[in-house]
């Protein structure tokens, strides 16, 4: 007669689901050990892995970061160098405007030094220059001697001789453009109103290919049909 010890399902299920997790554990146990003998550490791998992301991210952060202070840096660049090429024009420009003061003074100490001598209207340091294919600029000082007692009013009137382009093999004639007649919008620049001198200056157009050859510039007062100062100057 054998006596056996008889065990409910509960109890059987529980001692199943016990020697499983025992097996499973002794197996997982196993393998983390197998991989740390065998020259793998799983879990050593998995922090250096969350290193070198750690170190990634914050590459990009950094060349973010360094793209933008570059873009900044040439557009300050870009900007500083405009300024130094708009400085060094303006430095051109009043260095040339200084020059021109420097002569106009020099004129006027001998122009009052001989306003005792020399009366009347006169038409000083007039000249023309070429600034575009089809464009000049003239310039000129008007200037009083004496004493006068009120202001000179009046009008500048130029005359220029062009020579017009060659064409065909026939010569060209000589052609005349007078101003302001012939560009009312050179009118104002031409206007006189002044004591002592006035610096008059402006532009005017010629035909394509023409270029000036002689101009004749004479000063006339208002109310008046002849004029008051002449001056012819010969262009190169």
């Amino acid at each position: 007669m054998a006596v056996r010890t008889h065990l409910s399902w509960p109890w059987r299920a529980v001692l199943g689901i016990a020697l499983v997790a025992v097996v499973g554990g002794m197996w997982w146990w196993g393998f983390d050990f197998g991989q740390i003998f065998g020259g793998f550490n799983r879990k050593e791998v998995e922090v250096q892995l969350t290193t070198l992301q750690e170190d990634v991210a914050r590459l990009r952060a950094e060349t973010t970061q360094l793209r933008a202070k570059n873009s900044w840096l040439a557009s300050e660049l870009a900007m500083k160098e405009g300024a130094h090429s708009t400085l060094s024009k303006q430095t051109a420009e009043l260095q040339g405007e200084n020059s021109q003061l420097k002569e106009e003074l020099v004129f006027l100490q001998k122009l009052v030094a001989d306003s005792n001598r020399q009366v009347g209207l006169s038409i000083q340091r007039l000249a023309v220059e070429r600034v575009a294919d089809d464009t000049y600029r003239y310039g000129m000082l008007v200037a009083r001697g004496g004493s006068p007692a009120g202001n000179f009013d009046g009008t500048m009137v130029l005359q220029f001789t062009l020579l017009p382009a060659a064409g065909d093999g026939v010569p060209a004639r000589p052609v005349v453009l007078t101003l302001p007649e012939e560009q009312p919008g050179t009118a104002a620049a031409l206007k006189l109103n002044f004591k002592y001198y006035q610096r008059v200056e402006g532009s005017f157009h010629v035909p394509a290919g023409a270029m000036p050859r002689t101009v004749t510039a004479r000063a006339y007062e208002a109310g008046q049909a002849s004029p008051r100062a002449t001056r012819t100057l010969n262009l190169p």
